[in-house]
Parts: structure tokens; C-alpha cells; sequence
């Protein structure tokens, strides 16, 4: 066909055999470090690419001076360090690993050591994992603003990067960097640089390997079609090859039909059309000539697969789209328990810090253990136990600041509340006076049921105890049923303190849709009113579940249940809460400090309808006829069975977990399936030896689910080792109903439940009604 001959983005061979180097894009390398965040010109920047001198904050007596500059990569921050022996890269840390970047005092550090600078000049940088905040003092305000700004800028514009755009400048500007002196040679130094440049990770170890393998002349350098070879190696994708010359023509370019048609057959895309795919060309595909016929080439197929549009949850599930309009009681509601906690339930600290994480991960009920502190103020912690405090009012502050930025949905604050009158008055009056509007004092309706999250949008509700008539007390059995841990019940009671638990009035005032009340059995004609919910230990839920399942299902209907770990469990582990989901109870607290399976299936429920902290309910579970129970399933609309295949292709840049041993990944996947108990099971692939980079699996296993709407899917990889527990790697887990068919990435999160930056694993799915 007479298309115009085409660079096809890689550094081509020209008739010597040498390589020619592909011609230099429009951004120069040399002096515009911040060329490739468009901010080439922008004054906070160039002030980082200086860098300045900033008072470091670590206690009362520990403050001081320390050079910080921001490297010519735009990615990463030297830091001065006075400690010996310090590793140069032990002084850097990379952007990338910045949670938030707050202005003024806005974490413990600077609350408790820096109160005497003027909140202009501080600013705080918290990091994604559990390093610690890194509190510092600029010598001026102005100062201070180029560092928040300078760094709230690359930290947006790297967020905003598509897997394209980090992928574009590889595949055009490819090489140009290192080739210095136009002499076709590269240093495995500048290769390494390149690679920064290019925006991809690459662990040290893959790329020597690379490099060596390359190295054909042994020079210690690559040079001619050396580079070529490495180019090829590092951005081969075989498998995607494969498929791609499925659907394209003799000239390496897929048309557009031959698009929709890939789209069609291979990702069951049953609407797709010469509009999906033109939008799809017009996204990812990187050869203008190309993207004018339009059609794509091999690059802009990978991008495809890389991106939103090719990844295995389903994009229309990242944004809100279910109906918000129902009552409370129809959703499961992201929650924790014991936020204040950083770490265990007996010696670890606890922390404001800890709420605005659990706020920041999508948790919209939040638990306050409160008790009588020094001066009148109310603290927070876990009673009885040598976890460190924190004040009431701090906390309010904190979650003031952070509830509504990840989610605009109500947020209930659980009270557990062991203060004296005094200081509950004391609690009204910080949570009147902090929250202000943001709190609910009256009812929004006068329904028969509770609040949708729609009309309850920005408000902050209090669950608590709720004084009858003109009662000061609150029985003993009532308070018993919201002490939760054991320890706490049996040292109250061998303090002897009296059975009747006086309460404020102030505070029982605060209390509108969320009475706590303990639970007298399940009564289908007798109803409790729709305001008052009960707590229950996993244990209890669990056996309520077995033995009364569809009574469970009714009940929370039209009442919220709020689950809760068992008192043994101090190291603060969690419970499985698939068990409490699927007899529909709403608010499942997890230890959401404690990382491990039990978590990574939580953030995987909650993925889902753009992680916003509410999800419906499948119908089944709202309907009050429903004769549903998932420990004796029967025919019923709920049972939609379906055959689940799942093909594991490859896995990309697997990280290195283990850092001390010099061995490199030996990976192997596994693919768990978690939901009503005769859907759970688990598969896993074969060990690859020795290749994190591109490990090649091709296996294909078959799950039967009975109950899609309450089945979740976790891939989750780990390092095998024979002679210790394996290393884990990375996860993935999505609720079922938002898996997408055909080939598709799954991109892997760390244990925190971060994104990996490149770490990924190729698969296809393929979903079935079964017979």
C-alpha cells in the first residue's frame, strides 16, 4: 500500500550496520530538568534545582540545618546528612514516594516541637510507607512556599503522566541522552541515566544483565547495533507481539476495522465500534503519520494495553456509578477500628496520623476510644495499655482537614466513650466548635429509614450512646455491649465502678441516625426503630451468620451492624470480612494499620464504585422477602453461575522484596477467589527461576462461582523461597463483577496498597455462563 515510508520509533539500521540514533525531540536535555514536566520556566522549580538550606525538626532539642536541593531528574531530593558512613543513596528519596507535602504545623512533630515558628515557614513531607514525616523550617516564607508549591507541582504532574507519556519519551527520544559525544558508545553509567530519564524502573541487577548480554564485544560499553540489541531487549514484549500480527497487516499496522474487530472478539467489548476505536488511536498511538488513518502500530498496542482502557478492572467502575439515593443500611461502608493505632494494640503509638490515613485509603467510619486526660481535655488511645496519647480535639482537627478529600460521603465518628461528665461535656464542645456545619444535629428527612450518602453528602455523624427521656444513665448492659475490649470490661469491673454509666447530655444530643444500642435477637415483626444499631464481635457475627443467616440478611436491611475484631486479637490482626458481607452487614471494622490479606481484600471491595467508601449492596441482600442464605444456597436470583478462566501470560518488572540476599525474584503467581464459601478457592502457577523482569507463565486455570455479586478475585505475587516463607510482591484484588475479558494488565500494588510504578502482570480472562 502507498503508505510514506516511517521511523517506526526505534533507532533504525542504517546500511553500514551502524546505528543511527533517532533525531532529537523538541525537549533538550541539558539545563531544562523540568522540560518534561512542562514547567521548564517555572520560578519554584529552578528554586528546588538550587535547593536551599532547611532546619531539620526531630524534637525539643534536636533541630538542625540540613541542605536539601531537588536533582536534575525531577524525581528525586538530595539530602546533607551528617550520620557516617551514610550511602549517597541512603541520602535521596524520590518523589514518587511522597504521600503529601502540608504547609504550616500540620503533623505531630511540628504540633509538639515547632509551635514557636512563625506556620509560615513550616512545612511537613509524609511519605507513602511508614517512614517518618520529614518536619522542616525554612529561613522565610517565601522560602517555604517554593518548596510546597515547587513539590505540589511535580507531584500532580507525575500523577498525571499516562503509562503513554512515560512510555513516549522512551520510545522516541530513545538513547539521544546518553550518546554525549555522537560517538554511538554508551557506559553502563549512562545507560542507567537513560533509563531515569525515561522514566523507567529498572532494577540494577536486570539492567547489568541486560547490558551484559548486549555487551557482544566485551568493551564495557555498548556501541552500533549493541544498542540496538539492548533497545530491543528491554522493550520486547513477545507475547504481545504474538497477538498483535493476529490482527495487523504486512506492513506491521493493525487498521481500524481490524481494532474494532480485536476489541470485539479478543476483549469482549460487545459495543465497540469505529468510534471506540478512533479514540483509542487519537490516546495511545505515539506515530502521528500513523494516528492520522487511522490505525496503530506495535508501540501504540502496547500503550493500549497499558493503560486504563486495556487494565483489568473495569474503568467505568472508578468513578461513582452506582445509585447513591438508597438508605445507609443498602450499603457496606469502608470502615476501621481502632484508627488511633499506628502499629499494635498494647505498646504502639498512637497518632493523628493514623486518621488521616485511614481517611486517605477511603475509610468513612472512623472509631474515637476516649477517656479523661490531664487539664480537662479528653485523650484517645487504647485503655489500660501503654499505647501512647493523643488529644481529642487534635484528632477532630485532623479529621475536619481530611474528611471529605477522598470522598465526598458522610463519615460516622464511632464514640467509645469511658470519659467523665466534664469531659463529654468537653467533647460536645470540640466537636460543635471544630466540625461546626459539617456536623449533623437533626434529622435531613422524616422517612421511616435512614439517609441516603446522597443527602447526607459533606456530613460528619456521631455514633454513640443516646439518653432516653430523662435519663442520666445509661444501663450497664448497654455500655458492656460498646466496651469491645475484654481487658478494659474486666478492669472497669475490678475497679468497681458503678453499673450505671452517667452520660452528657451535650453528647447524647450529638447522636441522630447512629444509637448504639445492644443487640436483643432478631424480631422480623417487632422491628427496632431504623436509628439504632447494634455492635457485635466477629465471633458472635460469625455464628449469627451460620445459624440465622437470612434473619441477618432482613435485620440489616433496615438497621446498620457494626463488626468489630475480637479482643485476643492484639497484635492487631484482622478477620476475613467476606463472612460479614455476605450476610449484608454494612460496617465491617478492619485494623486498617495492620497490612495483609484480610486488607488487600477490603481495598479491593471498596476499588469499586470509585473508591468513594460506600458500595450497594447486591440486590439479594436489600430485598425483604429474600429467602438468600450464603451457608445453604438454593436457586434464587442470586445464583448467576459462571465458568472464570484465567490465563497467566507474563509478569514485567517484578520488584526485588528481599534486599539482603543476592538472589533475583523467583516468582510465581497465584490466583485466589474469595466469596460464598463453595466459591472460595486458590490456584497458583509454577515457580520461575531467577526473572523478575519478564517471567513467562502461559498456564490457564477454571474457577465455577455460584455467587458473582459477592465473589472477589485477588492475583497476588510472591518470591518463592524453599528454605523460608516466601516474600510477597505484589497484589491486586477487584470484586468480580468489575473484571474486564480478554488481554489485559493488572497493575500490582505494594503491601501498603500503593500503585508499583511499573510493576505489572499480563493475563487473559474470560468469563462464562455456565451450563
Amino acid at each position: 500500500g502507498g503508505r510514506p515510508a516511517r521511523s517506526c520509533g526505534r533507532a533504525e539500521l542504517g546500511t553500514s550496520g551502524r546505528t543511527a540514533l533517532p533525531a532529537r525531540p523538541a525537549m533538550e536535555a541539558n539545563g531544562s530538568a523540568g522540560a518534561r514536566h512542562g514547567l521548564q520556566d517555572d520560578n519554584d522549580l529552578k528554586f528546588l534545582l538550587r535547593g536551599s538550606h532547611l532546619l531539620k525538626v526531630k524534637s525539643n532539642s534536636w533541630r538542625r540545618e540540613r541542605f536539601y536541593k531537588l536533582q536534575e531528574d525531577c524525581k528525586t531530593i538530595w539530602q546533607e546528612s551528617k550520620k557516617m558512613l551514610r550511602s549517597p543513596e541512603s541520602q535521596l528519596f524520590s518523589i514518587e514516594d511522597i504521600q503529601d507535602v502540608r504547609a504550616g504545623h500540620k503533623t505531630e512533630g511540628m504540633e509538639k516541637y515547632a509551635k514557636d515558628v512563625p506556620e509560615q515557614r513550616c512545612f511537613s513531607i509524609i511519605f507513602k510507607d511508614r517512614k517518618k514525616n520529614l518536619d522542616l523550617i525554612a529561613s522565610s516564607d517565601m522560602d517555604a512556599n517554593h518548596w510546597v508549591a515547587g513539590l505540589g507541582k511535580i507531584i500532580a504532574k507525575t500523577n498525571s503522566m499516562s503509562q503513554r507519556q512515560k512510555l513516549q519519551h522512551w520510545i522516541h527520544a530513545c538513547l539521544r541522552k546518553a550518546d554525549k559525544n555522537k560517538d554511538n558508545k554508551m557506559s553502563f553509567k549512562e545507560l542507567k541515566n537513560f533509563l531515569k530519564e525515561v522514566n523507567i524502573q529498572v532494577d540494577d541487577n536486570y539492567a547489568r544483565q541486560i547490558f551484559e548480554q548486549c555487551d557482544t564485544s566485551q568493551t564495557d560499553t555498548l556501541e552500533d547495533d549493541e544498542i540496538e540489541a539492548f533497545y530491543k531487549l528491554l522493550t520486547e514484549r513477545e507475547e504481545i507481539d504474538a497477538l498483535f500480527s493476529r490482527y495487523s497487516d504486512a506492513e506491521q499496522v493493525m487498521s481500524l476495522d481490524n481494532l474494532v474487530r480485536f476489541l470485539r472478539e479478543e476483549q469482549r467489548e460487545e459495543d465497540a465500534g469505529p468510534e471506540t476505536a478512533r479514540s483509542l488511536i487519537e490516546r495511545y498511538e505515539p506515530d502521528e503519520t500513523i494516528k492520522t488513518e487511522p490505525a496503530m502500530t506495535k508501540d501504540g498496542f502496547l500503550m493500549y494495553l497499558l493503560s486504563d482502557d486495556g487494565n483489568v478492572f473495569d474503568k467505568a467502575h472508578r468513578q461513582v456509578h452506582q445509585d447513591m439515593t438508597k438508605p445507609l443500611s443498602h450499603y457496606f461502608v469502608s470502615s476501621s477500628h481502632n484508627t488511633y493505632l499506628m502499629e499494635d494494640q498494647l505498646t504502639g503509638p498512637s497518632s493523628m496520623e493514623a486518621y488521616i490515613r485511614a481517611l486517605t485509603k477511603g475509610c468513612r467510619c472512623v472509631e474515637l476510644d476516649c477517656w479523661d486526660g490531664p487539664n480537662s481535655e479528653p485523650v484517645i488511645y487504647h485503655g489500660y495499655t501503654l499505647t501512647s496519647k493523643i488529644l481529642f480535639c487534635d484528632v477532630i482537627k485532623a479529621i475536619k482537614n481530611y474528611a471529605f478529600k477522598t470522598s465526598p460521603y458522610p463519615i460516622i465518628l464511632s464514640l467509645e466513650n469511658h470519659c467523665s461528665l466534664e469531659q463529654q461535656k468537653m467533647m460536645a464542645h470540640h466537636m460543635q466548635t471544630i466540625l461546626q456545619d459539617m456536623l449533623l444535629l437533626a434529622p435531613v428527612n422524616s422517612n421511616k429509614c435512614l439517609p441516603s450518602p446522597e443527602e447526607l453528602k459533606g456530613k460528619i455523624l456521631v455514633k454513640g450512646k443516646k439518653l432516653t427521656s430523662e435519663a442520666e444513665d445509661v444501663s450497664d448492659e448497654d455500655e458492656a455491649a460498646e466496651m469491645e475490649d475484654e481487658s478494659v470490661k474486666i478492669q472497669i469491673e475490678s475497679n468497681g465502678t458503678s453499673d450505671k454509666l452517667k452520660l452528657a447530655k451535650e453528647l447524647s444530643d450529638m447522636v441522630v441516625y447512629c444509637k448504639s444500642v445492644s443487640f436483643e435477637g432478631f424480631d422480623e415483626f417487632n422491628p427496632r426503630p431504623f436509628n439504632e444499631m447494634s455492635s457485635f464481635t466477629e465471633g458472635k457475627a460469625l455464628k449469627l451468620s451460620q445459624e440465622t443467616g437470612t434473619s441477618f440478611i432482613h435485620h440489616n436491611i433496615k438497621q446498620l451492624s457494626r463488626i468489630y475484631p475480637a479482643g485476643w486479637r492484639t497484635d492487631s490482626s484482622n478477620y476475613n470480612p467476606v463472612d460479614m458481607w455476605n450476610v449484608g452487614c454494612q460496617i465491617v471494622a478492619l485494623n486498617f494499620q495492620t497490612k495483609g490479606t484480610e486488607m488487600d481484600i477490603y481495598q479491593g471491595r471498596f476499588q469499586e464504585n470509585g473508591f468513594c467508601g460506600y458500595v450497594l449492596k447486591p440486590d439479594f441482600l436489600r430485598d425483604p422477602n429474600s429467602k438468600f442464605n450464603p451457608k445453604a444456597i438454593t436457586e434464587g436470583p442470586w445464583r448467576t453461575r459462571k465458568k472464570f478462566q484465567v490465563k497467566v501470560i507474563s509478569g514485567q518488572q517484578l520488584p526485588k522484596v528481599n534486599k539482603s540476599k543476592n538472589s533475583i525474584v523467583d516468582p510465581r503467581v497465584i490466583v485466589e477467589i474469595y466469596g460464598v464459601q463453595r466459591d472460595n478457592d486458590k490456584k497458583q502457577t509454577r515457580v520461575i527461576d531467577n526473572n523478575g523482569f519478564n517471567p513467562k507463565w502461559n498456564e490457564t486455570f477454571e474457577f465455577d462461582i455460584d455467587i458473582p455479586k459477592l465473589a472477589l478475585v485477588r492475583f497476588m505475587v510472591e518470591d518463592f523461597d524453599a528454605s523460608t516463607k516466601n516474600d510477597f510482591i505484589g497484589q491486586f484484588t477487584a470484586p468480580f463483577t468489575s473484571l474486564k475479558q480478554g488481554y489485559r494488565h493488572i497493575h500490582l500494588l505494594t503491601k501498603n496498597g500503593d500503585l508499583y510504578p511499573s510493576a505489572t502482570l499480563f493475563v487473559h480472562i474470560s468469563i462464562l455462563d455456565a451450563q
